[in-house]
C-alpha cells in the first residue's frame, strides 16, 4: 500500500489550498481515508476523515466549515479543500487509510508521507 501526499506549499492567512492523496494497493472498499496534521511540539491530529462510499465524513473542531474532505475512487484519491487558513494551521499534513475512523493516529493502518503547509500572517 502507498499514499502520496501533495498540494503543501506557502500561502497567506485568508487563502485556500486543496491537498490530495493519491492511494495504491487498498484492497476491497473497507477503508476509511483521513487527513492528520502535526505541528512541531504537538501531538499529530485527526482533521477530517470519510468513508469509502462518502456517506460519512468527520470534521475535527479545529477546522469545522473551512475544510472539507472528499475522495474520487475512480481515481483512487482523497482530497482536503482549505479555506480561509490561518497562521495555527501551519502543519506538516499526512493522508492515512484505515478500516476504522478514529482519532487516535496509531490505529491508522498506512501513511502518506507528509506534505508542509505554511501560513503566513
Amino acid at each position: 500500500v502507498q499514499l502520496q501526499a501533495s498540494g503543501g506549499g506557502l500561502v497567506q492567512a485568508g487563502g485556500s489550498l486543496r491537498l490530495s492523496c493519491a492511494a495504491s494497493g487498498l484492497t476491497g472498499n473497507v477503508y476509511y481515508m483521513g487527513w492528520f496534521r502535526q505541528a512541531p511540539g504537538k501531538e499529530r491530529e485527526l482533521l477530517a476523515a470519510i468513508s469509502w462510499s462518502g456517506s460519512f465524513t468527520y470534521y475535527g473542531d479545529s477546522v469545522k466549515g473551512r475544510f472539507t474532505i472528499s475522495r474520487d475512487n475512480a481515481k483512487n484519491t482523497v482530497y482536503l479543500q482549505m479555506n480561509t487558513l490561518k497562521p495555527e494551521d501551519t502543519a506538516i499534513y499526512y493522508c492515512a487509510a484505515g478500516r476504522v475512523a478514529v482519532r487516535t493516529a496509531a490505529s491508522w493502518s498506512y501513511w502518506g508521507q507528509g506534505t508542509l503547509v505554511t501560513v503566513s500572517s
